[in-house]
């Protein structure tokens, strides 16, 4: 694997190295000793996906907070998607700002969200899976976000978003959410 860091502290694009043949290919996706070696969260308590069918679609921008904040591990399964992390760690360098790469399954590429830094996505096409490792069991009574468009983010979405939950267009700016 190969571990590009992002320009939030502790944030990498997770990159596949795969021994090829004739059969096709095959390569870990995950590894303890790897991921412990760059000081990564090795401990995954949870896996989920999300299944998304509309292009253009928004999630996010989502955090778990207080005594449980999580690592994820984010993979695209199916489709591609504009994939954005926004560092929200109390006395970081990297405080309010984002990084954002392409999730894609036909490059097996994955994203490593430290604690403390909210996750999103906008869907490049339709019917996008999403796979995520999650470091902490889910806690809805310490699950946040920020306003995915809130524009003192300055995010600039490949697409015009399409489509958001209710939930995630009622969530606060940056201006309102407590550093974590």
């Amino acid at each position: 694997m190969i571990f590009d860091p992002l320009p939030i502290a502790g944030a990498f694009e997770v990159r596949l190295e795969p021994r090829r043949d004739a059969r096709g290919l095959f390569s870990r996706v995950y590894c303890d000793d790897e991921f412990g070696a760059e000081g990564l969260v090795t401990d995954w308590v949870q896996m989920n996906v999300s299944v998304t069918i509309g292009q253009g679609t928004i999630r996010g921008l989502h955090f778990q907070a207080g005594p449980v904040p999580e690592a994820k591990l984010v993979r695209c399964l199916k489709g591609r998607a504009h994939d954005v992390i926004l560092d929200l760690r109390s006395g970081s360098a990297t405080f309010g700002r984002h990084a954002a790469i392409t999730l894609d399954a036909e490059d097996r590429n994955s994203v490593y969200v430290p604690p403390g830094v909210a996750h999103g996505f906008q869907t490049l096409t339709t019917d996008v899976e999403l796979q995520y490792l999650h470091s902490a069991r889910y806690a809805p009574d310490h699950e946040g976000g920020v306003d995915a468009l809130d524009p003192a983010l300055g995010l600039d979405w490949p697409l015009p978003p399409a489509m958001r939950s209710d939930r995630d267009r009622n969530l606060p700016p940056l201006a309102e959410v407590d550093p974590l």
